[in-house]
């Protein structure tokens, strides 16, 4: 009994990770994923390791979690794999208020987002 178990979404050769709820806004959260898309797995990694950007660890942390979805659970060889998508999306918003002048309030939006990294194998060159 239970549910049939949901059709896998990504290719045979691919693998990601998600992260959810990263307390950092969806800008500027794509402006250090622009710079990991496209590349090689470990020169990703190595870009991300020198970034001076805040939020770079966390990304870092994510692109290594999709690696090893790719060598442990799809059997994928680590050194071909590249980033083929890194995107992000928004999450909630905590809404904070601070006093103002003459009784009014300041609203201080503290903004969260997801990240998405997917890591694909390259087909062999002939």
């Amino acid at each position: 009994m239970g549910k049939q178990a949901a059709a896998r979404r990504l290719d045979d050769n691919e693998a990601q990770a998600i992260v959810h709820n990263l307390r950092v806004s969806a800008q500027k959260l794509n402006l250090v994923a622009e710079t990991i898309r496209g590349l090689d797995a470990a020169k990703a990694i190595a870009s991300l390791t020198f970034s001076k950007r805040r939020i770079a660890g966390a990304v870092k942390k994510a692109l290594e979690s999709a690696i090893a979805n790719a060598e442990n659970n799809h059997q994928l060889d680590v050194d071909r794999l590249y980033v083929k998508e890194a995107y992000v999306g928004k999450s909630m918003s905590m809404r904070r208020f601070r006093p103002r002048a003459r009784g009014r309030v300041g609203r201080i939006e503290k903004p969260f987002s997801h990240l998405t990294v997917v890591v694909r194998e390259r087909e062999e060159q002939a």
